[in-house]
């Protein structure tokens, strides 16, 4: 599998990570996500409403990273760094 471009991380994005405390399970997710956006561990899933197209994986089991696909899937756009279970 070709490795996916992650366009440039926000500096809000990385605020976030930072405040939350998941800085280095960030970094791992990062790279695990991007060799294979669909790692198992990832738990990578279209958000509903699916037409929109955002989707999510997981940093940690409350942590989650909102993307889209860009360039047909070769890249991804990060959005936003959320809590899963809010």
């Amino acid at each position: 599998m070709i490795p996916i471009v992650i366009l440039d991380v926000h500096s809000r994005i990385t605020a976030k990570v930072h405040r939350l405390g998941v800085k280095k399970k960030f970094d791992k997710a990062l790279k695990l996500f991007s060799n294979n956006p669909f790692h198992p561990s990832l738990n990578t899933e279209l958000l509903a409403p699916k037409t929109m197209g955002i989707w999510s994986f997981r940093v940690d089991r409350k942590v989650r990273v909102l993307f889209f696909f860009r360039n047909d899937r070769k890249a991804v756009e990060l959005l936003n760094v959320t809590i899963h279970y809010r």
